[in-house]
Formats: C-alpha cells, sequence, structure tokens
C-alpha cells in the first residue's frame, strides 16, 4: 500500500509541473521548473529523481509516480 502521506499531488499546466503547495514553506501553486513531465515518466518506469523546490529551496527524491501523485522517499503530508 502506498503511504499517503509520503504523497505529493501535482498538476501538469501547458507542458509544466505544478504543486498545488510546497510541503515546507506552504508557498502555493509552485512551478517546478526543473521537473518536466518526461521526468515524471522516466520516474513512473523506475528511475528515481531529486526534486528541488525553488520556493525553498528544500529537497526531496521523487521514488515514483501515478497520473495525480508523486510518491516521495520525505514525509510530505501530515495525517
Amino acid at each position: 500500500m502506498i503511504p499517503f502521506n509520503k504523497a505529493l499531488p501535482y498538476d501538469i499546466i501547458m507542458g509544466d509541473v505544478y504543486v498545488p503547495q510546497c510541503p515546507f514553506c506552504q508557498s502555493d501553486n509552485v512551478l517546478l521548473a526543473k521537473f518536466k513531465p518526461d521526468d515524471i515518466v522516466r520516474v513512473r518506469e523506475g528511475k528515481k529523481k531529486l526534486l528541488v523546490f525553488p520556493c525553498c529551496g528544500n529537497k526531496i527524491t521523487v521514488l515514483d509516480s501515478d497520473n495525480d501523485y508523486l510518491l516521495t522517499d520525505t514525509i510530505v503530508r501530515k495525517d
């Protein structure tokens, strides 16, 4: 079972990846400029990807993905 507290929701809008809120500094609608839709596909195929949040500089590793969520190695949501 996928741990929901390590799942980060995302959206792809016009070829850019956004998260609704930064799990560290709580900035809204964060553009992940260095994380592209192709990276989501590569992660889904089994390659890990380092994700750096441009708003605060915090880092997490993305382990897997689906159409709605990025599975990370860090707790990003509170229950």
